[in-house]
């Protein structure tokens, strides 16, 4: 029960004491298990960081691209590249996160659990302090109930005594002695009380004077105290609050910065430098073709003056391929020439002048004039077709590649030869300054145990000086050949005659139709073609014009006989034999199990 007001100091609490003690000892048990309750809520918080960081880690780390795999060669792309950052960013955006948690784990939870301990061993000592003046506050009030029941007993014995010596004096019957002997007992009772009374007197100025010293200077001393802790507790507590949000407001710079970052990796993205990236990266080298020009073999048809009236040309193959079924058969073996457009290296033969008669030789024996187109026009193309279809790709020197891609190729090789050679080369000037410093300290080592590793260091050196100089002639030969291949067509003067200063142009030289036979023999031997090992199908129209390509048509399916060497071409085959290579990004490709 309260008897006064309350003040800004605990000590001058007037109360009812166990009331007011017990309020005090909840209030501050209270404030410590506040405390403790905040830094459980922090730790969990600082758990939370470090699994978001670790979540952010593992997302950039599933995301990022493995070490020399497709995905980091496209690096070279703006776009790519972009992504890369951003995922960079995520990663130390995720470290600035569990940098929150470390500062919040350390200045907050650390500090204030060891803190708290220090609080609770504080308000012990505080509370056994008040509860020890307490209990010997109870201790002097039962000295002074004891006294003051024995000087009321002893009191009312006195009485009692004084009472029975006064009724034996006055009794006839009783004798002097027994009169004498009464008052003597009422006497002494009296004394007896008499030194009660001033023993209860005694404690009860005792306790007054402890009572006095408990409520106005033990208590109040004692309550400060708690007091004082309390306040204490409340302004670390604060401090703990602020560090709450000052913590993660010192990384915040840092995060905005990873978050600048991602949003520079985005305004760096070029698209049109992507697209340049990409022509530099696989361009081939190789010019478009010109066009084809007509080539007239009919019999007894004048050549038409305007270009509109012109056909559809039909080529030496083609008139051939009437007469299939025939019993005449050009070949003895299977034919394996393509069906695609003529060689670039293709001569045009000399077709009659427009409004002349036919060809003279064509006249005396059409079968051995076109004996000899097809041997003009046919034999580059099945040279070329068949290195491509029976010659193992040579994957060391990269002529399977376009003539750029070749290059880009080849100057890589040369400059990883380069740096292995150096690395020979300072191996073999270590071993000399250390056969050197042997052999002046024959203590230190023997240099005869460096001779095997010398001799090692010499012979690898000599082989890359031999792979680096057969780049070298390569890359030259890649060089010497132009920026570029180009592929011509015979053109056609005005009068459709054979231009003969055009590119390219082959000299007709041979009619032999038995030159023919034999050269048809030697190139087209019967052999077994590769297994293929997947199929393909065309998503795009390709005219394959190139040296080495094949053209197909979208939706077409073919074999895949080879499959991309990292080069973005892909080399198919038709059910009619043709082979060749075609863009890997034009068609969807599914290998064999």
């Amino acid at each position: 029960m309260l008897c006064g007001a309350l003040t800004s100091v605990w000590g001058y609490l007037d109360f009812v004491l166990q009331d007011q003690y017990d309020i005090i000892d909840k209030h501050t048990q209270s404030g410590l298990d506040l405390v403790e309750k905040y830094v459980k809520f922090v730790k969990e918080r600082t758990e939370i960081e470090q699994n978001y960081a670790k979540q952010l880690r593992n997302l950039s780390k599933k995301y990022s691209p493995k070490r020399g795999s497709k995905e980091e060669q496209e690096c070279r792309f703006s776009n790519h590249q972009a992504f890369l950052d951003i995922l960079n960013e995520m990663n130390d955006y995720a470290g600035q996160r569990e940098l929150i948690a470390e500062n919040m784990m350390i200045n907050i939870c650390i500090e204030l659990t060891k803190y708290l301990q220090e609080l609770k061993q504080e308000r012990k000592m505080h509370l056994s302090e008040a509860k020890k003046a307490q209990q010997y506050l109870e201790g002097t009030y039962k000295q002074l109930d004891n006294s003051k029941k024995r000087f009321e007993r002893e009191w009312r014995e006195a009485e009692k005594a004084a009472q029975y010596a006064e009724k034996t004096d006055q009794d006839l019957n009783a004798t002097k002695a027994d009169v004498e002997k009464a008052k003597q007992q009422a006497h002494m009772r009296t004394h007896i009380a008499e030194e009660c009374k001033n023993d209860y007197a005694s404690q009860l100025q005792k306790y007054n004077k402890e009572q006095n010293q408990f409520y106005f200077t033990d208590m109040p001393l004692s309550f400060n105290r708690l007091q004082d802790m309390d306040e204490r507790r409340i302004k670390k507590l604060a401090q703990g609050y602020v560090l709450f949000a000052d913590t993660e407001r010192h990384v915040m710079p840092i995060i905005g910065k990873c978050l600048e970052g991602i949003a520079r990796a985005g305004t760096n993205v070029n698209e049109r430098n992507d697209s340049v990236v990409l022509i530099e990266q696989h361009k081939s080298g190789f010019e478009r073709p010109g066009d084809l020009e007509f080539e007239d073999y009919s019999q007894g048809i004048n050549r038409a003056s305007s270009d509109s009236s012109l056909g559809t040309p039909k080529g030496p193959l083609e008139l051939l391929g009437k007469n299939k079924n025939k019993t005449f058969r050009l070949f003895n073996k299977k034919s394996k020439l393509p069906s695609s457009s003529l060689s670039p290296f293709s001569t045009t033969p000399t077709p009659s002048p427009a409004n002349g008669p036919p060809s003279p030789k064509f006249g005396r024996d059409p079968l051995s004039y076109c004996l000899m187109e097809i041997n003009k026009t046919v034999k580059p193309r099945i040279s070329s077709f068949r290195t491509l279809k029976r010659t193992p790709v040579d994957s060391e020197g990269f002529t399977h590649l376009p003539p750029e891609q070749r290059r880009k190729r080849l100057q890589q090789k040369i400059d990883d030869i380069s740096k292995e050679l150096q690395k020979e080369i300072d191996q073999s000037e270590a071993l000399g300054k250390m056969k050197d410093v042997y052999e002046k300290n024959p203590q230190m080592g023997d240099p005869a145990s460096l001779a095997p590793q010398i001799t090692q260091t010499a012979q690898n050196m000599e082989r890359l000086r031999g792979e680096l100089n057969k780049y070298e002639s390569w890359l030259a030969e890649a060089g010497g050949r132009g920026d570029s291949i180009r592929y011509s067509t015979h053109s056609l003067n005005n009068n459709g005659a054979h231009n003969p200063n055009s590119p390219g142009a082959i000299s007709d030289d041979t009619d032999s139709s038995q030159a023919i036979y034999t050269e048809f023999d030697d190139e087209f031997e019967e052999e077994e073609l590769a297994a293929p090992i997947g199929q393909c199908t065309a998503l795009y129209n390709f005219p394959g014009s190139s040296e080495g390509t094949i053209s197909m048509q979208e939706g077409e399916v073919l074999f895949v006989v080879e499959e991309d060497k990292g080069d973005g071409w892909t080399r198919v085959r038709r059910n009619n034999g043709d082979e060749g290579y075609i863009p890997t990004s034009y068609a969807t490709i599914t290998l064999n199990k």
